[in-house]
């Protein structure tokens, strides 16, 4: 097998013939229930790490585990020829929680029905992991001269805590490539890829408010004695719009860039669909109709949003009685130019002069990034793409957040393209995730490619 303009037919038969080596190991992966939040589940997540170390070693990639003071990062080399060019593939094998009734199978026992894989982290972001290392497979044994690393973290869905230290840790050793992949996103719709030219950070950040020591009977107290559910409330719709969304802190907006006309070209062209949109993510009505505006909320802008209220009674029926203490669990995503600490201590500010004895706390925050959609990487990402799945893919952005990105290109110094091969539909973070055999046959042949590509540029 050669990685030329025609050998998209051998990748496919490469594919099909390694299908069921896939499906074994993302069984295996998909079984361990690797949440990363669940303390109890510490020990699944290690499993998880040495099962992924496994996969690695066993088509001879030379790994290890490096220990972080939390869950261990997996870091294998495919090849070390000092001579070739080398690419690190970032990914993460833990996953979200996969409470509730609503799962039709075990989330942790992987269930195929025909090309479909279901099961918590099938495509966040284990099946991804897997189809990026039998791309590399297929460019080995295509005799493509590049070496590939392997950067498997377990933390990536608790904010990525102690990556940054094991960075620091190891950096000789990670700093030995040239360029990051990473394939963790998510296109716009199936049969037109897209990359990320950016994504959003993320703030959080906790108001609390206590005005008494107990319970109040709100007939003996009421009207006389402060409310701190109502006042918490009142806090939140001084900083942000309910309806709209739109943020009334002074300066907030600041660094927000507008989009160029190249980038909005990019967003129209992306294939968005406001009711396929809405479908995916089972909501009856959005804050915005225009597809153009719904985009550049989604990826362009900054928010506020509101994510838990604590306090008060929440049982059946009405109890009446004033709660001591309230709590808001809020958090601001924020796009390239904004920071965390920045933007926090603007809104600290905001709520402090207004609102004195409320406390405002902030939790560990991911910072954005800015990606790259001209030179070298990101025309490999844009050949890539075109070679698996024969569509020509944009540059838009993500509205999630990666913590492991702007840490990877400060304190490594080499630049991230993202390589993602999740769609909406797929469901990440929502029960019934799964992963699809197109999208994994498409990436095997993307990724090799990819590689194919990388390979031409010097060493270095």
């Amino acid at each position: 097998m050669t990685l030329s303009t025609t050998s998209r037919a051998e990748l496919a038969e490469f594919a099909a013939h390694h299908r069921s080596d896939f499906e074994r190991w993302l069984a295996r992966l998909v079984n361990i229930p690797s949440v990363s939040v669940d303390p109890a589940r510490a020990t699944d997540v290690r499993r998880c790490a040495e099962a992924g170390l496994d996969c690695l070693t066993q088509v001879g990639a030379r790994g290890e585990l490096l220990e972080t003071g939390g869950h261990p990062l997996i870091h294998a080399r495919l090849s070390d020829v000092p001579t070739w060019p080398t690419i690190t593939v970032y990914n993460h094998l833990d996953v979200q929680p996969a409470d509730g009734d609503d799962w039709r199978t075990d989330p942790f026992q992987l269930t195929t029905h025909g090309d479909r894989y279901i099961g918590r982290g099938a495509t966040d972001d284990k099946g991804p992991a897997l189809t990026a290392l039998f791309g590399a497979l297929a460019a080995r044994s295509a005799d493509v001269p590049i070496n590939v690393n392997f950067l498997w973290e377990l933390e990536e869905e608790v904010g990525s805590h102690h990556f940054e230290d094991a960075l620091l840790r190891n950096r000789d050793s990670l700093k030995r490539t040239d360029a990051i992949v990473v394939s963790d996103t998510v296109w716009v719709t199936r049969g037109k890829p897209s990359s990320p030219a950016g994504l959003r950070g993320m703030q959080p950040f906790v108001l609390t408010l206590r005005t008494a020591t107990t319970d109040l009977h709100s007939g003996i107290t009421g009207g006389v004695v402060r409310n701190p559910l109502a006042e918490l409330m009142q806090v939140v719709c001084a900083c942000v719009e309910a309806r709209s969304g739109r943020v009334l802190i002074p300066g907030f907006y600041d660094d927000v860039e507008p989009l160029t006309p190249a980038e909005e070209q990019a967003f129209r062209e992306s294939g968005f669909s406001l009711e396929t949109f809405k479908r995916d993510h089972q909501v009856a009505s959005l804050r915005e109709t225009d597809p153009l505006e719904v985009m550049r909320r989604l990826w362009a802008m900054p928010t506020f949003e509101v994510h838990g209220v604590v306090g008060g009674y929440t049982g059946p029926g009405v109890k009446a009685a004033i709660p001591p203490r309230a709590e808001v669990k809020l958090s601001c995503r924020l796009v390239p130019n904004m920071t965390c600490q920045k933007t926090f201590d603007r809104i600290r500010a905001f709520i402090m002069d207004r609102f004195p004895d409320v406390e405002v706390h902030a939790e560990p925050g991911l910072e954005p990034f800015k990606g790259r959609t001209s030179g070298p990487l990101a025309d490999a990402v844009r050949a890539a793409y075109r070679f698996g799945f024969g569509s020509e893919a944009v540059f838009t952005r993500e509205g999630g957040s990666i913590g492991a990105v702007p840490t990877m290109e400060r304190i490594l110094g080499k630049p991230v393209v993202f390589l993602g091969l999740s769609l909406p539909e797929h469901g990440y973070h929502a029960p019934n995730e799964f992963f699809d055999w197109e999208q994994a046959e498409g990436g095997i042949a993307a990724f090799a490619h990819f590689f194919a590509q990388l390979a031409q540029q010097p060493a270095g």
